[in-house]
């Protein structure tokens, strides 16, 4: 097959998918454009074919445009939000993935595979406003789960946390919880709103990862009637938890620019809703988590700095389950009771053996991940404790050092043991310093020191 053939059938293909297909070359020239594109952008095919993209497209810059920055990066960009006018004045609105092209190392150009938006998010704006007309006009109080006694742990840093957390809930200041998924994020915010004032008021959660950003602007700020084809009147997040709390979740997939909109509407409790002109003064209580840390969500530009600083009046990061070994044991006797239930089971405990694997599994899912084995293992165990045959085939494989099965009291004092070690080792041998950093007493570290015998203090050089 001739490469002039294949190419034909190539440029077939791209022209008959009902994605928009764009393509420049490194000087911005557009080298190739569908039909689907052309719909999409309210353009001919004619006026963008062979033309400077800032040309076609004059509201585009060198710094918005997801094609140019590719061309300029080498990088892909996905499932991008683009807002942009065609030549002749048109408001275009896509989701796009854009990807560098190479041929033989070399970069050649750039290629951008998108949706038209438009229709897409009017679709799911009206099913938003169906959901909204059939739900209570005020948002439910006490809607909370969780409290504080439902946080369980016998570790001395997160029951600080806790601590913490009871006097942060007589506050009304923002708060930013990180922590890793699966470490009771939700839980613990929950747990706040339950223990303060606010208590009688709404408390609303919303994962900032869930809608895109049209949606999400929408969600928080709420509609003014005549914003869109059908729009209706619509409260925002914000005025429906008028005197309570607002739980924003994953808070570093909330776009850059709505970021700016979160930060005013702390700095002056005012929201308007999109496309209205009217301002509502609000007392909302704004909660914040994250499940990467702060510092690199700012150095990825995930997370903008000013409203890092606004929300990090009251901070807490919440430890993962792995820095938790005292409490691996709490909560799988606690889950085992909770599924007995849940399932109508029997099961009376834990083999030593399952035991060991579950105090040197990493648990990379945390809480949740160990509430799932749990469940996992109720549902196959036949008789009445959990033995190695009922284990996830995940937990049985996930080291070699799991084959060594110890009696919980060794395999407890092995955890300890290595930690106390890490922590001599990360503070040059400074038993004062690795005291703080396991938050024990010296004199109870020295003593442990001497217990195990086979913890050795490192030298400092």
């Amino acid at each position: 097959m001739s490469a002039s053939y294949s190419e034909k059938i190539l440029e077939a293909i791209l022209a008959s998918i009902d994605e928009g297909i764009h393509v420049i070359d490194l000087e911005g020239n557009t080298i190739f454009y569908n039909e689907v594109a052309a719909a999409n952008d309210g353009m001919k095919v004619s006026e963008v074919l062979n033309v400077p993209l800032l040309q076609a497209f004059p509201s585009l810059t060198e710094k918005s445009s997801t094609l140019l920055q590719v061309i300029q990066t080498g990088k892909p960009i996905y499932h991008k939000e683009q807002s942009y006018m065609n030549i002749h004045g048109k408001k275009i609105e896509t989701v796009s993935s854009t990807l560098p092209i190479y041929v033989d190392d070399m970069l050649i150009g750039a290629v951008e595979i998108a949706k038209d938006y438009s229709s897409l998010k009017e679709l799911s704006q009206r099913l938003i406003d169906i959901q909204a007309s059939g739900k209570p006009k005020k948002a439910q109080a006490n809607s909370t789960v969780y409290t504080f006694s439902d946080l369980l742990t016998n570790n001395p840093d997160f029951q600080q946390i806790i601590s913490q957390g009871k006097k942060a809930a007589q506050s009304s200041s923002s708060i930013l919880v990180y922590g890793e998924s699966g470490v009771g994020k939700e839980l613990f915010v929950q747990s706040i709103h339950h223990a303060s004032p606010r208590r009688t008021s709404p408390f609303i959660a919303q994962n900032c990862a869930a809608l895109p950003e049209s949606l999400l602007e929408s969600l928080l700020f709420g509609t003014a009637k005549g914003s869109y084809t059908g729009a209706v009147e619509r409260q925002g997040l914000f005025e429906l938890a008028n005197g309570g709390t607002l739980f924003l979740d994953e808070l570093q997939s909330m776009p850059i620019e709505l970021q700016a909109k979160l930060l005013r509407v702390l700095e002056d409790g005012v929201v308007r809703r999109i496309g209205g002109t009217k301002s509502t003064v609000v007392d909302v209580r704004v909660i914040a988590a994250m499940n990467v840390p702060p510092k690199k969500a700012i150095e990825a530009s995930q997370l903008r700095p000013d409203l890092y600083y606004r929300l990090n009046i009251l901070s807490y990061e919440l430890p993962p389950l792995r820095k938790r070994p005292e409490d691996i044991v709490l909560l799988g006797e606690h889950f085992i009771e909770e599924f007995n239930r849940k399932l109508r089971r029997h099961i009376e405990g834990i083999s030593n053996d399952v035991l060991n694997l579950l105090l040197h599994y990493h648990w990379p899912g945390n809480v949740r991940e160990l509430k799932h084995a749990i469940e996992y293992m109720i549902n196959t165990a036949e008789t009445k404790e959990l033995t190695i045959a009922d284990v996830p085939l995940f937990l049985q494989n996930h080291s070699p050092e799991a084959a060594k099965l110890l009696p919980l009291r060794e395999a407890l004092k092995e955890t300890e043991s290595k930690l106390i070690t890490e922590a001599l080792l990360q503070t040059n041998g400074n038993v004062l310093q690795a005291s703080k950093l396991l938050n024990v007493p010296r004199q109870t570290l020295q003593y442990k020191i001497q217990k195990y015998r086979n913890v050795s203090e490192p030298r400092s050089k």
